[in-house]
């Protein structure tokens, strides 16, 4: 069938799927009350379900009541039973894959459960919506004209007790539909090597051949594969390679450091960027519109959805609401209940609501990734915005960077130190240090009154990393690649201290 038919026909098939979106966003607490309910009602016969006794559960409020909040570590009971061949515990249906995620705030590895429902109508799903969506917005796409570069996790999938587990990547790919993998590249061999080094060249060594129409991946080490195409083929940016490239999806870490560096590669007005946000326990939200960074959150992939305030979580005080009760611009901690038998699971992510009509949001950080030693409240949705404002300011640009308090020693105040790793350095670093604490008090008032007069805070240390720092601080940690993320903001000195220690070698 010749291509342009085939991009025809598939925008047709996409297209159709959004009159559902449609019926989600107009009636959005109807569909995420009949989905908790079909998921009860799923899992009423499972040991978790007796156990809660689902059957009986008829309200919102009863849920609220008997089911408890878990995270992972709550949780990982039952999964190991799970994973050692048990089934029946927390969902009805055989689950036989277990997403590997060794996340950043905790160096052991999560298993998080995989089920043919989740992959089926959460993530498979939400790929076809990414792109329906697109082209809805952009009725002249030539998407499928081409092959999508698809850069995913690096390692492969490994077998036991019947069960088998994985990065969730990899999990995708080896199930993934022939359309899908028909209009991908690399190939599924190339996507499931695992030494990142050597998948990464052998990824440039087979695309560079490609018609590639899109891509798709983590900004960080998307950037790190997109310098290897240039300097492999020695162009002057990506459309000398791929002149017919029109989008990049990306997800998994805040576009905002990367920004500057990608329109330097990739010089054009009419690219498009659309943001995802997903993980290895779901789906979640997909930017909806053009240039726009409001992610809309889909209500109908099999999950229902909770929100804790972040100004009562984890404290005696905790409350926990359901999406007909949120706020806009309130800082929430995300609950899920999940078609993979995830029940009430906290997943550590932290995003506000930017819209009611529809559900659109931001994802603001992590539960565990903020500073806030000394009342002050910091998170990463502070740090990105600040780093943004004042890179624009002097002409820097940012390739990663962490932060941790400096501790109050005696009469000594706190304050919060900072290493960053400069791809082009401002011109005066004492300037930029200036302008990053005046955009931090901008943005966050708690930072703004532990600044004022240095009461309680004193002005941030920043220190300049060595080139490629951060990448082997990966290396060490056996973290290069895929999902892997360098932790941004921390209450502990940990992760700061290795790379100093790092730095200073």
């Amino acid at each position: 069938m010749p291509i342009p038919i085939v991009n025809s026909i598939a925008s047709w098939f996409l297209k159709k799927r959004f009159h559902q979106i449609e019926l989600f966003i107009k009636y959005p607490n109807e569909v995420q009350n009949e989905l908790l309910f079909n998921l009860l009602k799923l899992a009423k016969d499972t040991e978790i379900g007796r156990t809660y006794d689902f059957t009986s559960i008829n309200s919102y409020r009863e849920f609220n009541n008997r089911v408890p909040i878990v995270n992972y570590e709550d949780f990982q009971p039952l999964i190991e039973r799970a994973r050692n061949g048990e089934q029946n515990i927390f969902w009805p249906k055989p689950i036989k894959w277990f997403a590997k995620s060794s996340g950043t705030t905790n160096a052991k590895s999560k298993f998080i459960p995989v089920s043919y429902e989740s992959l089926e109508d959460c993530h498979y799903a939400a790929s076809k919506d990414l792109l329906c969506m697109y082209l809805n917005n952009n009725e002249n796409a030539q998407l499928f004209t081409g092959k999508s570069l698809r850069l995913g996790g690096s390692k492969e999938l490994y077998k036991e007790n019947g069960t088998v587990f994985g990065d969730l990547s990899a999990i995708l790919i080896d199930n993934m539909p022939f359309w899908a993998e028909y209009s991908s590249t690399p190939s599924n061999k190339v996507s499931l090597m695992s030494d990142w080094e050597t998948k990464m060249q052998a990824i440039v060594d087979e695309t560079i051949q490609e018609n590639v129409t899109s891509l798709a991946g983590v900004p960080s080490w998307m950037l790190v594969l997109l310098n290897n195409v240039i300097d492999t083929t020695g162009k002057g940016n990506i459309f000398d390679i791929w002149p017919n490239l029109e989008v990049y999806f990306h997800g998994g870490v805040s576009f905002n450091p990367y920004q500057e560096q990608y329109r330097a590669i990739l010089p054009s007005d009419k690219f498009r960027y659309y943001e995802i946000y997903n993980a290895s326990e779901g789906f979640f939200a997909i930017q909806d519109q053009n240039n726009s960074s409001d992610l809309l959150l889909m209500l109908d992939y099999g999950i229902f959805y909770e929100f804790i305030p972040m100004d009562t979580y984890g404290t005696t005080e905790q409350t926990v609401i359901p999406l007909s009760e949120v706020q806009l611009n309130t800082n929430y901690a995300v609950v899920i209940t999940t078609n993979a038998g995830l029940w009430r699971y906290k997943i550590g992510d932290t995003i506000k609501f930017v819209s009611l009509s529809p559900h659109r949001i931001k994802v603001t950080g992590r539960t565990k990734h903020h500073i806030n030693v000394f009342g002050e409240e910091l998170i990463i949705d502070n740090a990105e915005e600040a780093l943004k404002s004042v890179c624009k300011t002097t002409s820097a640009e940012i390739v990663d960077y962490t932060a941790a308090p400096i501790f109050m020693e005696g009469k000594e105040k706190g304050a919060h130190e900072w290493i960053i790793e400069f791809k082009k350095q401002p011109e005066n670093m004492a300037h930029f240090e200036e302008l990053f604490d005046n955009a931090l008090k901008s943005l966050n008032s708690d930072y703004e009154a532990k600044r004022f007069n240095n009461m309680t805070l004193n002005k941030p240390t920043i220190h300049k990393a060595k080139p490629n720092l951060f990448y082997e601080w990966l290396k060490e940690n056996d973290k290069l690649g895929g999902q892997h993320k360098v932790p941004r903001l921390s209450n502990s000195r940990v992760y700061l201290e290795e790379l100093l220690k790092m730095n200073h070698r």
